[in-house]
Order: C-alpha cells, then structure tokens, then sequence
C-alpha cells in the first residue's frame, strides 16, 4: 500500500465525518445562538434554557438527516471493502 493511497483514504475518511457531524453541529450553533441572544435580551441567565432548545433541535436533525447519514455511511464503507484487494496488489 502506497503513501498516497492511505493519505486518500485518511481525506475521504475525514470529508465523510465532516459531512455526516455538519447538520447537527450546524443545528446546535444555531440554536445556541439564537437561545443566547434571547437570554441576553431578556436578562434571563437559565442554564437549562439553552440544553433543551438544543437537544431537540438535535434530535429533529437526526430525524431529517439521519436517513441520509446512513446511506453516506454504508456507501463510504461498501466503497472502502471494494478497494481492499486493490490496496493490498
């Protein structure tokens, strides 16, 4: 196996996480956000306020993404098991 073969395979390995964490990281920054500037504007400083919004949202993204996710996931690893014997010749 060459040096270029395992640092595709690290990228492509790399590019699939980034692409499977984006919606929900994406989901929580943005409700984050906006809880923390409703509590700034209000006044109201609730530590649990912002976990629930969160965990919802959370929650929703995967219900929307996770179909998606799944079959991202098992065509990057279907595609990784069809190279092996390449890698390996």
């Amino acid at each position: 196996m060459s040096d270029t073969a395992i640092i595709d395979i690290a990228l492509q390995t790399m590019l699939v996480a980034l692409k499977l964490s984006a919606p929900i990281l994406v989901t929580a920054l943005v409700i984050g956000f906006a809880v923390s500037l409703f509590q700034s504007l209000t006044q109201i400083q609730e530590v649990t306020l912002a976990f629930v919004p969160k965990l919802v949202g959370v929650g929703i993204a995967l219900l929307l993404c996770g179909n998606w996710m799944m079959h991202t996931l098992v065509t990057f690893t279907n595609n990784l098991f069809d190279a092996i014997p390449s890698l390996l010749g």
